[in-house]
Parts: structure tokens; C-alpha cells; sequence
């Protein structure tokens, strides 16, 4: 070699054979694309068979056929995904994917060096790869459908393991119901938070979005800004709480300020220095001033007259304390709102699970008067979110998570199940209540009513003809003396998986008993939570069973959530049941619910 000689080293003669056979594919991809018929032909050899049975005779006249109808030269090739395996003067083309108005395919080409030196296909099959994207997804699909334990009418997570699934970011706009959640992947290179999204006119229907808001969103809410423009108050994961505005009227587009993040910033001396925490914030606008909750063990507010101007801080969250809750219990995954002339603050603390303050709203402070708990024995029922729609209604959602232990349905390849929407209301009393929207009742089917008639104390009477996995069942019961009385669901035919709902006279509390409810590796407990039936007033149960969720609202008054996991395909029987006394069952309806989620 000379100096200066620039020739360039010469590819190895694999990697010119594989694009030789490329080029060849790719000019009969052109010609195919062009309508012209005899480069088409010329493309194959006369050996050519496909794995039909069919020859270059069939072809050529098949192509004839084509030649002369309108519309049929819309046919192209994708080689994107295809590879080229050479094995001495043959070479293995795949997947190539067709496409038309009229399908496509997946296919195979079997191509030949022949004794002119041209290389030709001589065999067309099915793709060996196929759509490999597609039967991944379809495979994740199968194995999740699979799954006894996923609900049909609650919202889940679409794939994958969703720990934290909390619901944020709620929000009723241009006539749809807005629900982000979060979920985790590494599609950033890095395991990471991002908020899900998926929208509904029914609240049971739920059509999935693309992810907008991606790379370390943790919990928030969504609002209206002063440009009328849907807003989200967000934790963003290693900067602190921060804002972003909606760029279309999908939500599905959305800009983090770049002012962001929106802590005030504090200095040795100031007051509030080093005082809250920069946590789960809920943010609101009021007149023409901003407002954020900095939740954590010392909620603060925060305010600014603008998104991106200088926030600063307030004071603290709470006026004063209310008796058995300390003003150090930690308020996270805050919803501040007016129902009805009073306010209420949904949150959660890691100590208590989910739970509520009613009070009032005033002079950039919360006065709390009542508090009162939506979980009990255990944080299952976590991470409570609302939203008011166009009928005035608030609607609240909240995680419900597999068990004790974070995740028992990872082999099934997902987690994160929601609860049902929670209509509330405000009491006379000032507590909650609680009921499911109407747009339920549009999945009933095979409605059944009956009563009256007395169950015997101590013994199970079985509801003939009522059984399954997806119910509602509506029981009007009195205890005629009984000291417990109530329904067992997803019982097995010998009793020894049963879930039991019930009265407890004597204690004024309503239980929900999953001890027996299913294998023994997945320990149950007694959810129990306050109730007390007025003189004369019947206990009215309102019962939803879907598959590994079982909801009970009493009275519109008191509600439980639970998981549970039957071991057995037959634990899908009904009984009612007293203890201490007979009880009378004045009505009892039932139906089957339509599963709402694609899968």
C-alpha cells in the first residue's frame, strides 16, 4: 500500500451477500409497490412453491388477475424487523410484513443463488418470528386472563406490577371522567414512577391513554388554572413538589413548569426553615391565589399568586388537633374539598391507612372537627382520590392493595386493583356516606328477588340459585335478638372457604371476616369498623363480589374493602347466617355483574 492510499478495508463477504439478498427483496418490494407485474415475477425463481402448494404458474396468473383490477397496487413490504441468514447459496428472509387496505401478514422468504448468479425466491412461508411485539403482548394478555383472582368491574393496572397503584391527578373535563395512577417501568433505561391514564363516560368503561407524564410523578391531584386550563400538583420524585399544565383537551400532552419545584425556598432564621417537608402535595386555586397542602408529618400550606411565581409558605395545615389523632400523624396523599356547607380532607397516614377530617376551610387554615377512619386492621385501603362531576357529585377512589404483604400476584404477571368510585355525601351527623354510583346498575344481568323468610341461629341457610364470582347483592336483615347476623360469599359447598359479612350487634361494629377465605400462606383478618343500627332501623347491605374483592357499604353509612383469594374453583356460594338469635330477612336481590375491563 502507498502512502496515502485511502482505500477502505472490505466488508466481510457474509455482510455483502446478506445485502445483496436485501436489495433483491427490496426492488421486488418497489416493483410490488409500482403494480408492475413482470419485475414482480421476475422475483421469483421457476422452481418457486409456497407452503400452500401453490407455483409460479398459480402466481403468474394470480398476478394477471390483479393487474386488471382497480385499486390493487396498494400492496408494500416492511423489511424493518427483517433478517438475513445465509447458509452457502441459500438465505432465510424474516419476518417480512405486508401490508394492504385489504390485511397483511407475516411472512418467510426462502431465497437461491441461481446459475446466473441472480438471486430468486424460491419458497414463501408463514413468518417463523411472526409479529414477535404482538405475541409478547398477546402472551402478557394470556397470562394475566389466566389469573382467577383479577377483577372484571374494578379498575386494574393493564399489565405489570404496580406497587405503588395509587389513583391521583382525578379530574371530570369536557365530558369525560380523567383518572391517572402510578405505575413503574424501565422504559427510560432506569426504574421509574410515571402516571398512567385512562379516561370514561361511565366510570366502569375505561379507555386507556398514552403515557404523558413520565420519569419520577408520584402522588397529586389535577385542577383548573386561572386560564382555564387542567393543572396537576405533583411530587416530582428527587426535585419536590411541582407543577404541570395540560397542552390539549385529551390530557394526554402535558409541560412541567420549568420553574419547578414549587418549595418555597427558606434560609436559617426564616420562620418556617427546615419546619415541613416537601411531600405528597394537593394543589387548588382559590380567588385569584394559588394553594398547595405540603403533606408529611407537619402538612403545611404553601401559596403563590402564580404557577411559576415565588411560592412561599403559609404556616401549618391544621388550626388545632382533634382528640385520639396527633398532630404528628402524617398526612399524605392529601384531597381537600367543599361537600356540602362543610370541608373535607381525605388522606391517608402509614399508620392508619386511609381516613377523613370534616371542618372548615378558613383564613389559609384547616379546622378540623371530626375524624373518623375507612381502614382499620391494616393499610390495605390506601391512597385515597376525588373528583366532582357535572351532577354535582364527588366521586373517590382508592388503591386496595393485594394483602398484608405489598404484592401477592406478581406471578400472574401484574398488581394494583382499585376500589369501586365511592360516591360521598355529608350526614346529618357529619360523618361520610358512601355509595356506589348508578352507572353500575348498566352491567346487571339475571336479576333475582326473594324474601321474606327467618334464618336460624347457628345454622347456614344456603341461597339456592344465587352463586358466583361477580355479584351484587342487596340484603335488607333484621336481628330479631341475634347478636350477630349477616351473609357469608365465595363459600365453598363444605364451608371451609367462606368470607363472612356481618353485624356485630353486640360490639356496633361492622365486620368483614376473611380468615377463611382462602389458602393459608395468605393470612385473613377481621376488618371492623363502627356501626351502630338506630332503634328500629333494619340493616341494609349493599354487597359487591368481583373475583378477589368484596366491598360492603351498610346504611350508605359504613364501608369495607377487602382482598381475598379462595383457593377453591367452587367458593362461589351464598349463605345468610345468625348467631345468638334468629334473624329476619325481609329482601333480598341479587345480579350477576358484566365484567367492564378489557381484560
Amino acid at each position: 500500500m502507498t502512502t496515502g492510499d485511502k482505500s477502505r478495508p472490505k466488508k466481510p463477504q457474509g455482510e455483502s451477500i446478506k445485502e445483496s439478498v436485501l436489495a433483491v427483496v427490496r426492488d421486488f418490494s418497489a416493483a410490488t409497490a409500482a403494480g408492475d407485474v413482470e419485475r414482480q415475477l421476475a422475483f421469483y425463481s421457476e422452481e418457486w412453491q409456497s407452503d400452500t402448494g401453490r407455483t409460479k404458474a398459480d402466481l403468474r396468473a394470480s398476478y394477471r388477475e390483479q393487474d386488471q383490477q382497480t385499486g390493487s397496487h396498494d400492496k408494500r413490504l416492511v423489511l424493518d424487523d427483517a433478517k438475513v441468514v445465509v447458509e452457502g447459496d441459500t438465505a432465510i428472509v424474516d419476518p417480512i410484513t405486508t401490508r394492504s387496505s385489504v390485511g397483511g401478514g407475516f411472512f418467510l422468504f426462502k431465497m437461491k443463488r441461481e446459475r446466473d448468479g441472480a438471486w430468486r425466491c424460491v419458497y414463501t412461508a408463514g413468518s417463523r418470528h411472526g409479529d414477535s411485539r404482538s405475541e409478547q403482548a398477546r402472551s402478557v394478555r394470556e397470562r394475566i386472563l389466566s389469573d382467577p383472582a383479577r377483577p372484571g368491574y374494578h379498575f386494574v393496572v393493564p399489565e405489570g406490577i404496580a406497587i405503588p397503584f395509587d389513583p391521583n391527578g382525578a379530574i371530570y373535563w369536557k365530558g369525560r371522567y380523567h383518572l391517572f395512577y402510578i405505575f413503574q417501568d424501565t422504559q427510560l433505561g432506569k426504574r421509574s414512577d410515571h402516571w398512567g391514564h385512562v379516561s370514561s363516560t361511565d366510570l366502569f368503561h375505561w379507555h386507556h391513554h398514552p403515557t404523558g407524564l413520565l420519569e419520577g410523578m408520584y402522588s397529586g391531584n389535577c385542577f383548573i388554572n386561572k386560564d382555564g386550563v387542567p393543572t396537576i400538583c405533583y411530587h416530582q420524585v428527587g426535585q419536590g413538589n411541582a407543577m404541570a399544565v395540560a397542552l390539549d383537551d385529551d390530557l394526554n400532552e402535558w409541560k412541567k413548569l420549568d420553574s419547578n419545584p414549587i418549595t418555597p425556598e427558606t434560609r436559617e432564621g426564616d420562620e418556617h426553615h427546615e419546619k415541613y417537608r416537601s411531600w405528597d402535595p394537593h394543589g387548588w386555586l382559590e380567588g385569584d391565589t394559588y394553594y398547595a397542602i405540603f403533606g408529611g408529618k407537619r402538612p403545611a400550606i404553601a401559596k403563590s399568586p402564580a404557577l411559576e411565581g415565588e411560592w412561599k409558605y403559609v404556616g401549618d395545615l391544621f388550626a388545632h388537633g382533634v382528640p385520639g389523632v396527633s398532630l404528628d400523624e402524617d398526612v399524605s396523599c392529601p384531597d381537600l374539598f367543599r361537600l356540602g356547607d362543610r370541608h373535607v380532607l381525605l388522606c391517608i397516614s402509614h399508620r392508619l391507612g386511609c381516613r377523613y377530617y370534616v371542618g372548615d376551610w378558613r383564613d389559609e387554615k384547616f379546622f378540623p372537627e371530626s375524624h373518623a377512619q375507612m381502614s382499620w386492621v391494616d393499610n390495605t385501603f390506601f391512597a385515597p382520590e376525588s373528583l366532582v362531576d357535572d351532577k354535582g357529585r364527588r366521586i373517590m377512589w382508592a388503591w386496595m392493595l393485594d394483602g398484608i404483604r405489598f404484592g401477592v400476584r406478581p406471578k400472574y404477571g401484574w398488581s394494583g386493583t382499585m376500589s369501586l368510585p365511592r360516591v360521598l355525601s355529608l350526614g346529618d351527623d357529619g360523618r361520610l356516606r358512601m355509595d356506589v354510583p348508578e352507572e353500575i346498575e348498566a352491567l346487571r344481568y339475571g336479576a333475582r328477588r326473594m324474601g321474606p323468610f327467618t334464618t336460624r341461629s347457628g345454622a347456614d341457610l344456603v341461597v339456592d340459585g344465587v352463586a358466583g364470582d361477580s355479584l351484587e347483592l342487596q340484603i335488607e336483615i333484621e336481628g330479631t335478638g341475634a347478636s350477630a347476623y349477616g351473609v357469608k360469599v365465595r363459600t365453598s359447598p363444605d364451608g371451609q372457604e367462606e368470607t363472612s359479612i356481618f353485624h356485630d350487634a353486640k360490639e356496633k361494629l361492622l365486620k368483614v371476616d376473611t380468615r377463611r377465605s382462602g389458602s393459608q400462606d395468605l393470612p385473613g383478618a377481621v376488618e371492623a369498623a363502627p356501626f351502630e343500627l338506630r332503634d328500629g332501623e333494619r340493616l341494609k347491605l349493599r354487597i359487591f363480589v368481583d373475583r378477589s374483592v368484596v366491598e360492603v357499604f351498610a346504611n350508605s353509612r359504613q364501608a369495607i374493602g377487602r382482598r381475598v383469594f379462595p383457593s377453591r374453583r367452587d367458593s362461589v356460594g351464598v349463605r345468610l347466617f345468625s348467631i345468638g338469635g334468629d334473624a329476619r330477612v325481609h329482601r333480598l336481590q341479587a345480579w350477576n355483574i358484566s365484567p367492564s375491563n378489557p381484560y
